[in-house]
């Protein structure tokens, strides 16, 4: 004897929010920000996403601070500074606190960095004259590293761009 079949509506097969929050946890860190984010342009409700951010942050399936910790290894790893990090996990909505324990836990020396990113892109010969020495400071104030740590790289005149990363 065959069972009768009730038809499924259309949204009894769609993830909900906190599956859809842990599958893309499941792939890399987020930030609980980027996550409501993603959820909402899924078309989950801010209400929804908040509880399902809740669930995931109260099972330690999303940190913030594990997420900056992480991305702020990652962005080092690929020769940026610390401005240039700080900024980019302030616009993932990063509180200042996490930000120093994650740029603090990086434990890089910036001004080696710094100084392998001039030869990466410039190469082993030094500057010729005051322009390209400019020329290879924006290089690393781009980058985001600091002014002094730029001065002593390139020997450059570099004032400080104040909140530019901010």
């Amino acid at each position: 004897m065959k069972r009768a079949v009730k038809p499924e509506s259309p949204d009894a097969k769609a993830p909900t929010a906190y599956a859809k929050g842990l599958g893309l946890l499941a792939r890399r860190e987020h930030s609980a920000r980027e996550l409501k984010t993603k959820l909402s342009a899924r078309g989950h409700s801010a209400a929804t996403s908040a509880e399902a951010i809740g669930k995931l942050k109260e099972r330690k399936y999303q940190d913030d601070g594990r997420f900056a910790q992480s991305l702020a290894r990652r962005r080092s790893s690929q020769g940026y500074g610390p401005h240039r990090i700080r900024a980019e996990l302030k616009s993932h909505g990063i509180d200042e606190a996490a930000i120093r324990t994650a740029i603090a836990s990086v434990d890089a020396d910036w001004a080696s960095m710094a100084a392998s990113q001039l030869s990466r892109r410039f190469g082993a010969t030094p500057a010729k004259d005051p322009t390209e020495r400019a020329r290879r400071a924006q290089f690393l104030l781009r980058r985001g590293f600091d002014p002094a740590t730029v001065r002593a790289a390139t020997r450059a005149e570099v004032e400080d761009p104040g909140d530019e990363f901010d």
